[in-house]
C-alpha cells in the first residue's frame, strides 16, 4: 500500500519523506490556505516545490466547475511537473474532464467520492486514482470503511486500473483498516502516520533493554 501525506506544509512533507516510506502528496485549497499560500502563481510555485521534495505523484486540485475551465486549468497544472496528478471533483463535468485527461495522457485523481456508484463512474472514465472520503462519512454516522471494501470489490470484479486512494483519514486505525480492505493508497495527515510507530510494549521493551545494557559498562 502506498503512503501519501495530505498536507501543503513543507516541513511536514520533509519529515515524512525522511522516513523513507512516503510515496506521494495530496493537497487541496483548504490545505494551501492553511499554510498561507494565496494567489494562482503562488499556488503553482508551491506545487513545484513539493514536486522537487517528493519523488512520487502529487495531487493538485482544480477549482473550476465547468468542463472547459477544468480542461484549461488541468493542463496548466499538469505542465508544472511530470509528477502532477490533476485532482478533479466528482461532478458530471468532472467525469467528462477525467475522460479528456485520460485520453491525453494526464493523470487524474477523482475527489469527493462518497458512494460506490461515483467510484464506478470515475473508473469508467479512466481516473488514475479515486478518493473516497472515509472520515467525512464517519462524521455523518456512515461507515466509511465499508465504502473502501465496496469499491475494491467492484474494481476487482472488472479489473479496473483505477487505484483506490483512501482519503479523509483521521487516525492510525483508519490506515490499518484500509490496508486490510485492500486500498491501494492512503493519504493521511502526518500525525496519523507517525501514530503507527506507537505501542506501549515497544516503549517498555526498549526501556528494559537499555537499562540492562547499562550493566555492561
Amino acid at each position: 500500500m502506498k503512503f501519501f501525506i495530505d498536507t501543503a506544509n513543507l516541513d511536514e512533507i520533509k519529515e515524512a519523506a525522511a522516513l523513507g516510506i512516503l510515496d506521494g502528496v495530496t493537497t487541496n485549497p483548504s490545505l494551501m490556505a492553511k499554510v498561507g499560500i494565496k494567489g494562482k502563481d503562488a499556488v503553482k510555485q508551491h506545487y513545484k516545490t513539493i514536486c522537487e521534495l517528493v519523488n512520487g505523484d502529487i495531487s493538485a486540485e482544480i477549482i473550476s466547475t465547468t468542463y472547459e475551465e477544468m480542461i484549461k486549468e488541468g493542463k496548466e497544472l499538469a505542465a508544472i511537473h511530470p509528477n502532477i496528478v490533476v485532482k478533479v471533483p466528482m461532478i458530471k463535468d468532472g467525469i467528462k474532464a477525467i475522460r479528456y485527461f485520460t485520453d491525453n495522457g494526464i493523470k487524474t485523481n477523482c475527489t469527493l467520492v462518497f458512494s460506490p456508484g461515483q467510484a464506478l463512474l470515475a473508473a469508467k472514465a479512466g481516473a488514475t486514482y479515486v478518493s473516497p472520503f472515509i472520515g467525512r462519512l464517519d462524521d455523518v454516522s456512515t461507515d466509511g470503511l465499508n465504502l473502501i471494501s465496496d469499491i475494491v470489490q467492484i474494481y476487482d470484479n472488472y479489473l479496473f486500473d483505477t487505484q483506490v486512494l483512501a482519503a479523509s483519514i483521521r487516525h492510525p486505525m483508519h490506515i490499518i483498516e484500509c490496508a486490510k480492505r485492500g486500498a491501494d493508497v492512503i493519504t493521511a495527515p502526518l500525525s496519523a502516520i507517525m501514530a503507527l510507530f506507537n505501542h506501549p510494549l515497544t516503549d517498555k521493551g526498549l526501556d528494559i533493554f537499555l537499562k540492562d545494557a547499562e550493566k555492561w559498562k
